[in-house]
């Protein structure tokens, strides 16, 4: 046999990258949950790796992106409809934290100070934010003066879109009993109270009337 007409085996290797290891495996499972926590206890990253059908269309995702739009614009265009349109969005965000009851009247000076009582982060809007009054009626030139302090009113209210919801304030007064309960209750209590010695009476002393009945 002629050695010169052997051929070299050749073996189908395949893909040395796949399956991963179990290590991989293991390590990609801790970042997806890691991802899933934050994305769970930090709203902050719903703005900005939104899951579908869960945080797009809504309020904090459309906050969100109107806030940057301003921002981006703020950059470029003249600083009072940036302003105006700043003091529209941000009272859509805070009816949309508190209620339309809570703060959809509040104007001026009142509108101020309740930002500042309910600001998640707690900024100061009576003394910072005097330019969400001023710029959207003032002239150009003097709301361009503002262009510094709406960028901050800017990040102020990222922070109202980011911060987690407030909690429902606890009832102050105790749910009643239901109707079987009641009635038990109430009969244990005038027993009670019929049998507690009044402030009046010493320890050990005869009333005055078993006194006159003997």
């Amino acid at each position: 046999m002629d050695p010169t007409a052997l051929r070299d085996i050749h073996v189908q290797m395949g893909h040395l990258w796949w399956p991963p290891a179990p290590g991989w495996w293991l390590l990609a499972g801790a970042l997806v949950l890691l991802g899933l926590l934050l994305w769970r206890y930090d709203p902050r990253w719903r703005l900005y790796v939104p899951l579908p059908v869960i945080s797009l269309g809504t309020w904090r995702w459309e906050a969100a992106q109107g806030l940057r739009a301003l921002r981006r614009r703020l950059a470029q265009e003249p600083v009072k409809p940036v302003a105006a349109e700043l003091s529209e969005l941000l009272r859509r965000i805070a009816m949309a934290r508190h209620g339309r009851a809570a703060c959809a009247g509040l104007h001026g000076p009142d509108w101020l100070a309740w930002l500042t009582a309910h600001d998640p982060r707690g900024f100061d809007w009576r003394q910072d934010g005097q330019a969400l009054l001023t710029a959207p009626y003032a002239q150009p030139a003097a709301a361009n003066a503002q262009r510094e302090a709406i960028r901050r009113l800017l990040e102020a209210a990222m922070e109202w879109v980011a911060a987690p919801d407030p909690k429902p304030e606890r009832r102050r007064h105790r749910r009643p009993l239901p109707g079987w309960l009641r009635r038990p209750v109430d009969s244990a209590r005038h027993r009670l109270r019929r049998r507690r010695p009044t402030t009046d009476q010493v320890p050990g002393q005869v009333p005055a009337q078993a006194e006159d009945a003997a």
